[in-house]
């Protein structure tokens, strides 16, 4: 019962859905009213041509009721045209539009959903599970109730017919329903199964395709071609588990439809001879028969298709309910800060227990550099991620320009923020659309005259067709120094007040690394930065360097001074890769 509730709950807030498309939707229900009354005026039509003009041999009145009789057609087409139509249309009206809302909320996420659901569910529940919210408006509620309203039509007419032969034809019925309720079950579990098991496969391609060079670096295309396998099989196996029931569903339904024929026939004959019913009743009622069946034999898969929906849109809407967000309740809008950044008593946790920092305090003073470094899982990289808010800290306030982050409208925040990442990510498209992110307030000047003082612009010219050079996936057409370039030029013509360096040098070739680092001192010029590196080297003319050790500051200083220091880790850190270099 409380399953049931849950289903119809489910099945309002899809059908909420179509309210911008309301006039669709009432469109369809009218048809829906006016289809199942045409329908039977067919047989109807028949039956009295036979009975009181093809025996009466009145041609004239014969050729105008079969003139009739042609005219509801064309109307029943039309109508059934436009009904089936306008369902379609509207489902993928609501589906567009769930898309862009289901993209949008995903978009909006913590990082923190990023870090432990697979990439793969969310693009399931983004394009298979949305198509199949499709289904409910197309093949499901609405039809449903179209045949509903043409089984009810039919059972009417047919016992105003001859309410002796209706009983006879419903004999079978029974037998029918139980066949119906057994399939809508069995189909109904089997389609959860095919839902479960093509989200785990697309988790599985997500994965390894984006992990493809891992996979054939350490020769592991069997062991993951026999995963695949396995989870391949059992995909196929819910399909045809589903296949199975509607083999043998089908085959159940056209023999209890053959013996309420044969009994229709067997009860009709004796009931023409003995002049109970007329032979145009006889001719007329197998069509009844048929459109009888018809929909009660299509209304388990109706069922199914519904609640394949509602299985799907459960999904949707748990993922849309989803309130795992960054509170974005600040008022602040500046054209542009100073950039002073203060962490004052900050402690953060990812899982709200295990701290990554701990009650850190240090200051950045507007166009300065802060340097950090430290072993991993130090907490380098969350100080970028808070300071962003792309996780919000448990205890202590950042401040920028004296000012609460929490305080300043989150959008605006980040756009006053650039972040070069060491894994830098390059979409599908031109060079020119990877800088711009295709926002249309940069100009293609801007881009040129940013990369020209990168250094990055001769590289692009270089590239065929230069700026519309196109790039594939992940940038994997270009080399790692050209994909750090294009990154620096990116984080120039958003024009930030805050620049943010995450080891941005760390996978660079040594004969790369001049030009970035080239790169890199005109990206902080004049700006407050944050430089994350391993190779000291390029940080030692940094104004402060704040070394970190599970999560709390062990030294802060310049280069000159932490190297003074007996003993201090950032002078062993500095020493043991100066001796590296010179070995």
């Amino acid at each position: 019962m409380n399953k049931n509730k849950i289903d119809y709950l489910l099945l309002g807030r899809v059908l909420a859905l179509a309210k911008p498309y309301r006039k669709v939707f009432i469109l369809a229900g009218i048809l829906t009213a006016l289809l199942a009354p045409l329908a039977i005026l067919r047989p109807y039509i028949i039956k009295i041509m036979v009975d009181d003009y093809i025996f009466k041999f009145d041609i004239p009145g014969l050729t105008n009721m079969a003139m009739l009789l042609g005219f509801i057609l064309m109307i029943e087409v039309a109508l059934r045209y436009v009904f089936i139509y306008s369902t379609s249309w509207l489902g993928q009206s609501v589906i567009k539009d769930l898309r862009v809302r289901m993209f949008n909320h995903i978009s909006s996420l913590r990082l923190s959903y990023f870090d432990t659901t697979p990439i793969g569910t969310s693009t399931t529940r983004t394009i298979n599970d949305i198509e199949t919210i499709n289904t409910v408006f197309s093949q499901g509620a609405i039809t449903i109730i179209a045949d509903l309203f043409t089984v009810f039509a039919v059972l009417t007419i047919m016992l105003i017919t001859s309410w002796k032969l209706t009983l006879v034809c419903l004999t079978t019925l029974p037998f029918l329903m139980i066949a119906t309720y057994i399939f809508k079950e069995k189909v109904k579990i089997s389609y959860q199964k095919v839902r479960t098991q093509i989200t785990r496969m697309n988790a599985f391609l997500q994965e390894r395709i984006s992990g493809m060079r891992i996979v054939q670096v350490f020769n592991a295309e069997e062991k993951e071609l026999e995963k695949f396998k396995n989870i391949n099989r059992k995909y196929t196996q819910a399909n045809l588990d589903a296949i199975l029931y509607y083999a043998v569903f089908f085959p159940v339904v056209e023999i209890i439809s053959a013996a309420a024929l044969g009994l229709l026939v067997w009860w009709g004959a004796r009931g023409v001879i003995g002049g109970e019913v007329t032979t145009g009743t006889f001719i007329a009622f197998p069509i009844y028969l048929s459109m009888l069946f018809r929909p009660i034999r299509m209304l388990a898969d109706r069922f199914n298709t519904l609640q394949m929906g509602l299985v799907a849109s459960e999904r949707v809407f748990n993922l849309l309910d989803k309130n795992d967000i960054i509170e974005n309740n600040g008022t602040i809008k500046k054209e542009s800060i100073a950039g002073d950044v203060e962490f004052d008593n900050v402690s953060f946790a990812y899982n709200n227990i295990d701290h990554v920092l701990n009650s850190l305090n240090f200051k950045i003073n507007a166009g300065e550099t802060l340097a950090i470094c430290g072993s991993t899982g130090s907490g380098k990289t969350t100080i970028i991620n808070i300071l962003n808010r792309f996780y919000d800290i448990q205890k202590g306030k950042i401040l920028i320009d004296d000012v609460n982050i929490r305080d300043y409208e989150l959008f605006d925040l980040r756009k006053k923020i650039a972040i070069v990442l060491q894994d830098v990510f390059l979409f599908s498209g031109s060079v020119m659309e990877n800088i711009t992110l295709r926002d249309d307030r940069i100009s293609e000047k801007e881009v040129i005259d940013a990369a020209k003082l990168i250094g990055a612009h001769e590289f692009i010219e270089r590239l065929p067709n230069g700026y519309n050079y196109q790039v594939m996936e992940r940038g994997a057409t270009l080399s790692m120094g050209q994909r750090q370039l294009i990154s620096f030029v990116r984080a120039l013509v958003f024009n930030p007040d805050i620049l943010i360096l995450d080891e941005a040098t760390s996978s660079i070739d040594p004969e790369s690394e001049s030009v970035i680092q080239y790169a890199i001192e005109k990206l902080i010029d004049k700006r407050t930065s944050i430089i994350i590196a391993h190779r000291l080297s390029t940080i030692r003319h940094a104004d402060n360097i704040m070394v970190l050790n599970k999560g709390e500051i062990v030294e802060l200083g310049a280069h000159d001074a932490l190297i003074e220091i007996e003993n201090g880790q950032y002078k062993e850190l500095y020493e043991m890769q100066f001796m590296q270099l010179e070995s």
